[in-house]
């Protein structure tokens, strides 16, 4: 019956241990992404968003996805609804960043980040070329 206690605490110790560690190394990475972000680079939480890509360690525009983020953000401000948007690129061809046809969602996150209304990066301000060009389209 005491092996059994001595075993279970030696457990529950390790099992305290692996839960610090892993909370130490995600702190030491947002702290770093937060860093990077601050500094105007990309800071990998993910896939960058639709229009950009990363060079470099550095957000930039993607040409041909800016295209059709313009595409979008007309067929959009014409009356279009979400969905009506997502047909028309599937229709012509169009792919998302992962080669997957255009869902009304997708077509709602390119827009609320388009618009300023999704962020990266909650609470950090976006300083790149990219997000500053995105202002100065509208």
């Amino acid at each position: 019956m005491r092996s059994q206690t001595v075993s279970s605490s030696f457990i529950l110790a390790v099992m305290a241990a692996e839960k610090v560690d892993s909370q130490e190394i995600w702190q030491r990475l947002n702290r770093g992404r937060k860093a990077k972000a601050e500094q105007g680079g990309y800071a990998g939480y993910g896939s960058p968003a639709f229009g950009c890509r990363s060079l470099n360690g550095e957000l930039v525009e993607d040409p041909d996805e800016q295209q059709v983020v313009d595409l979008i953000r007309r067929h959009h401000k014409s009356g279009k609804s979400l969905q009506q948007v997502a047909d028309w690129l599937n229709q012509r061809g169009y792919r998302t960043k992962r080669g997957q046809q255009w869902k009304r969602i997708s077509v709602k996150r390119v827009l609320d980040r388009l618009y300023g209304k999704t962020p990266r990066i909650s609470g950090i301000g976006q300083t790149n070329t990219a997000a500053s060009h995105r202002k100065n389209r509208r």
